[in-house]
């Protein structure tokens, strides 16, 4: 069973948005056995939307568009729809009494012609409600091929997709079960875990496959299994995460791509009724941003300093100034010095500190570009380890941030997490 997404509108071309639509959409397809075969982006044009239906449906039995259903000029996919299933448009009285009692309820200006031009629909499409927008979603067959169009407003396509779409093509179609899951890994790059698995990968069952999804100082492992029968699925997959785990304990640090590892430091900070605290130097705040774009952050989360210039680390934490005079403000002394300070100051459990160079200029010390060091306070000791990531300013701030939390997680004894 595939599908494939058509995504519509200049702005998406030009790089004016992010086509995030897709992502949730091929996620949600994914979830009921729906693959994704392909992703297209085209302008609002004709002749470009008939010829991505048509190359579509040689590929997908589900092809689903999302955007160009506004009430302007420029949104002309509902049109070219009419004309690409030689179909009229007429007026669906249910929108349209839904048009009116939103801008009644929740829209100050007058409602236009154009707004009730929305409730034009092609005669032969069934019509899905869209309960946050004017513009409903579109469903069409034809030669046992779904076609779906949807508005390309964000949490209009979701309410959409949840409420109408994804039960309907539940019931419409028989599916394969598809299992994913997920291991997060820390410490070790993509070609590395490579080697050390690779007996495991090459016997794995025929219906299981791996893929590796490198990002800044970690990689996920992905398992994905295929068929009809879900329970030989997940006990499929079960039984080789049992024996991937043997292979790689030291560096695994949990399980499902949608729990990152500030998350994981969080809850083991919870369940110790301990807390933290951050000074970043290099990393510029990000530590601390990771860790409060989590709901639920404050009840381990004292604080943060961002002590990028040399004196404020003198002037906000307190770090003696004759330790950067004899070490350099990028050292392991001054990165203790930091922690340290910065545990003190914020009366927290645990402290993290970073200093370094990301580049591209040289800075205050005398180091090379690339090099961070990192330190760790924890109610016992203080320590501290130097990197050389890249000479690229992101790269080296994104896996020095990584390395942190890897750092602190390692410290508090959460290398080997069981599988729920």
């Amino acid at each position: 069973m595939f599908a494939e997404i058509i995504t519509i509108g200049d702005e998406i071309l030009i790089g004016q948005i992010v086509d995030t639509n897709s992502v949730f959409i091929a996620k949600e397809l994914n979830k009921i056995g729906v693959e994704v075969c392909q992703i297209t982006s085209i302008s609002d044009d004709r002749q470009h939307i008939i010829n991505a239906l048509d190359e579509a449906r040689k590929r997908a039995d589900i092809i689903i568009l999302t955007g160009g259903l506004g009430p302007t000029k420029d949104d002309i996919t509902k049109h070219t729809i009419c004309s690409y299933f030689n179909d009229t448009l007429v007026e669906n009285k249910e929108v349209l009494t839904h048009i009116e009692m939103l801008f009644k309820k929740y829209i100050s200006t007058p409602i236009s012609p154009l707004n009730r031009a929305q409730a034009l629909v092609p005669s032969k499409a069934v019509i899905l409600k869209n309960e946050f927008g004017t513009a409903p979603g579109m469903w069409i067959e034809e030669d046992h091929k779904v076609f779906i169009s949807i508005p390309g407003v964000p949490y209009e396509m979701k309410g959409l997709m949840n409420s109408a779409i994804l039960p309907k093509l539940q019931q419409r179609f028989d599916r394969p079960f598809i299992e994913h899951k997920t291991i997060m890994t820390y410490g070790l790059g993509e070609s590395a875990i490579a080697e050390r698995i690779e007996d495991w990968e090459n016997n794995l069952p025929s219906y299981i496959k791996l893929a590796y999804l490198p990002n800044l100082g970690r990689v996920r492992l992905r398992l994905t299994g295929r068929g009809k029968d879900l329970t030989v699925v997940q006990n499929g997959i079960d039984a080789e995460i049992e024996k991937l785990k043997l292979l790689i304990s030291d560096i695994m640090v949990g399980f499902d791509e949608d729990d990152p590892i500030e998350l994981i430091i969080g809850n083991l900070l919870k369940s110790k009724n301990a807390t933290l605290a951050v000074a970043e130097s290099c990393t510029g705040g990000r530590i601390a941003e990771n860790i409060t774009s989590h709901a639920g952050a404050s009840a381990f989360f004292k604080g943060g300093a961002v002590t990028y210039a040399t004196q404020s680390k003198t002037d906000i934490l307190g770090v003696d100034p004759t330790i950067i005079e004899n070490y350099s403000v990028t050292s392991h002394e001054v990165a203790q010095a930091m922690a340290a300070a910065c545990k003190q100051k914020f009366k927290s459990d645990y402290a993290i500190a970073t200093t370094g160079n990301a580049g591209p200029l040289k800075g205050d010390g005398d180091v090379a570009v690339g090099t961070v060091f990192i330190a760790i306070a924890t109610p016992e000791k203080v320590f501290s380890e130097k990197f050389v990531f890249s000479n690229n300013r992101e790269k080296t701030i994104g896996k020095a941030v990584a390395k942190a939390f890897e750092m602190l997680l390692k410290e508090l004894g959460s290398e080997k997490i069981e599988s729920n």
